[in-house]
């Protein structure tokens, strides 16, 4: 009952208490096909800017996982925006799916083969 008037009292003041969501993991088809329907997500490559200059994405915002400033670049975006999420094979970009839960991002996708399986699948990148 404590937990119904504590909802209440916060819905009346018109405050909104903003929850994490999980990150979902999408294969390269399901993320091709949410970046083909305009859906608007932006796409977060957090490998190196070494890497992101070989090829990548279009339009993919490069973060570097590995720079002494990640947690501080990724504090910068909306926490309300969808962000597909991506690194060369999926590893750096798992260990960060903490980070956008923690900052309590609210849509994330998580490439789970990353750019390489996207490139295997011959998805299009910008060289």
């Amino acid at each position: 009952m404590k937990t119904l008037s504590l909802l209440a009292l916060i819905a009346s003041l018109g405050l909104t208490y903003v929850m994490a969501a999980d990150p979902v993991d999408v294969s390269v088809d399901k993320a091709a096909e949410m970046l083909a329907s305009g859906e608007k997500v932006t796409v977060l490559d957090v490998r190196t800017p070494e890497e992101y200059a070989d090829g990548h994405l279009k339009d993919a915002v490069n973060v570097n996982f590995n720079g002494g400033d990640f947690e501080a670049q990724i504090a910068k975006l909306d926490p309300e925006k969808p962000y597909l999420v991506h690194c060369a094979a999926g590893g750096r970009s798992g260990k960060s799916m903490e980070l956008f839960k923690k900052l309590k991002f609210t849509k994330i996708y998580h490439l789970v083969d990353g750019y390489n399986g996207w490139t295997d699948a011959g998805k299009p990148v910008v060289k």
